[in-house]
């Protein structure tokens, strides 16, 4: 390995060592709380490291959640190359989605359950890997209608309704622990079923 190399992955290494602090601290202490200062005393650097990487808190947990964002992004696609039928891969990306939530709830709880609505350009929210683990999504519903396996509906609408009720699904099972579900995969398959049953031409 050359030195160039080296360091190249001594500083990845460190922004990713910024991104796992920052994200505790906000599960811990809400983002409100958190400053650069606190992110640099946990990772035992100065915050003028941080700022070497980040320009303010917005842009490290926007980072957060396109780290999110592109786990899923990658997970979906995964899932959805295993499946030709547009409807069996849109049941099979559902679940990849709820799964991945449970399995990574630390990444899920920083990007959609924990308030850090940070304005940014369109043009950058288009960009996004949001904006393209959506338009994923959104190109699956668009794919059932085009083969007949979806009545005519409004893509946009059903895109977002069908992402409402698997964020829902998913967020109750990471923050309601304590309540008394019945088998978490029959829930799980029962939310998604009813959902692509009810857009069934």
């Amino acid at each position: 390995m050359g030195i160039a190399e080296r360091k190249a992955r001594q500083k990845e290494g460190l922004r990713q060592e910024i991104l796992d602090a920052a994200r505790d601290l906000v599960l811990k202490e809400g983002y409100e709380s958190v400053s650069m200062r606190k992110i640099a005393e946990k990772i035992e650097y100065s915050p003028t490291t941080i700022y070497l990487y980040f320009k303010d808190k917005n842009e490290l947990v926007e980072s957060l959640c396109e780290e999110t964002f592109a786990l899923l992004l990658a997970t979906l696609e995964r899932i959805g190359a295993q499946h030709t039928d547009p409807i069996e891969q849109m049941r099979a990306c559902c679940r990849a989605y709820v799964n991945f939530g449970l399995q990574h709830p630390d990444y899920y709880r920083v990007t959609f359950l924990i308030s850090h609505e940070v304005a940014v350009p369109y043009s950058m929210v288009m960009e996004s890997m949001a904006a393209k683990a959506f338009m994923y999504l959104r190109t699956g519903v668009e794919a059932c209608i085009a083969k007949g396996k979806f009545r005519k509906v409004d893509v946009e609408i059903t895109s977002q309704a069908l992402w409402a009720a698997l964020h829902g699904i998913t967020a109750l099972l990471i923050v309601k622990k304590g309540f008394p579900w019945a088998d978490k995969n029959q829930v799980i398959d029962a939310v998604i079923d009813g959902a692509i049953r009810g857009l069934m031409a």
